[in-house]
């Protein structure tokens, strides 16, 4: 195994740096706080910047060349050529301010899940939803706190997610046909690390292990979901380690988000850093097929 190297691109500071996603050679994420939406190149580190108008807490790819998003307002689509948005979802309209939606991905047939946290941290308060491709929405898991990581395995058969507060991945039968999920069991205990840090955004690599972003805990876990161990902690220069993706041309960069600790002076907090030379490749996301 060779030594792996740590490196900070682009020169945006985000206040809250989260979910990306590498699409098109170039890796979009979002600044939560900033109400923003980024595209970085991290070739040349050239960034655009879309004014989103509010907290976006997740995107993704449409096959159409749109994007998905969901923040304060909903799950919206997002045209980046002239900036319109047209609203297709807005489950918890009710519960604003308290409530926005979060993190969220793209399940291996084209579906959007995207879950919601209570920002006062009202146990229970929130869920995680699927949006399917005709547009319906169904809320697929009630009872939630601080909705975060989802990802799929390559087998299409098993779905991973995290709800913050309860330190696991918790791991579903899947059914790809379908999108139902059932059988919950306990894949990754976190506790049983001795690590700082709650679980946050997480991702997959090509060998079926998941790695994850340890929020105020400054690293990023590789973890064994078959048999919930510890596998290796990459640390980072900043304690707010949001999430993280694979991308490059081969899939094996990784990509890690962060954000500004609320006391803490930190140098390249907010920034994107970049993880080279760790052996692994990642898996080619999914764009929303709706």
């Amino acid at each position: 195994m060779s030594e792996s190297t740590i490196e900070q691109i682009g020169s945006r500071s985000s206040k809250w740096g989260e979910g990306p996603i590498f699409w098109q050679d170039h890796l979009y994420y979002v600044d939560i706080e900033g109400h923003a939406l980024i595209r970085l190149n991290p070739q040349n580190g050239e960034e655009k910047i879309w004014d989103m108008g509010e907290r976006i807490g997740t995107v993704v790819p449409c096959q159409s060349g749109d994007f998905l998003c969901a923040g304060d307002s909903g799950i919206y689509r997002f045209n980046p050529l002239d900036g319109l948005k047209t609203n297709m979802a807005d489950p918890e309209a009710e519960k604003r301010p308290d409530n926005r939606f979060n993190d969220g991905k793209c399940d291996p047939a084209g579906r959007f899940w995207a879950g919601t946290i209570s920002t006062v941290k009202k146990t229970g308060d929130a869920s995680l939803y699927r949006l399917d491709q005709s547009g319906s929405l169904k809320r697929m898991i009630p009872g939630v706190t601080n909705s975060n990581g989802i990802c799929w395995d390559q087998e299409k058969k098993l779905m991973y997610y995290i709800d913050t507060p309860t330190q696991k991945v918790t791991v579903y039968d899947y059914d790809l046909a379908s999108g139902k999920i059932e059988n919950p069991r306990s894949a990754v205990d976190f506790t049983k690390f001795g690590v700082e840090g709650s679980p946050d955004g997480m991702t997959m690599d090509a060998e079926g292990m998941l790695w994850v972003a340890m929020c105020h805990g400054g690293a990023v876990l590789q973890v064994n979901p078959n048999t919930g161990g510890l596998l290796r902690k990459v640390g980072l220069p900043c304690v707010e380690t949001t999430a993280c993706a694979f991308g490059g041309d081969r899939l094996d960069r990784l990509f890690v988000t962060t954000g500004i600790h609320k006391t803490l002076e930190e140098e390249g907090a907010g920034h994107v850093f970049v993880v080279d030379g760790l052996d692994v490749q990642g898996i080619l996301a999914q764009a929303y097929l709706g």
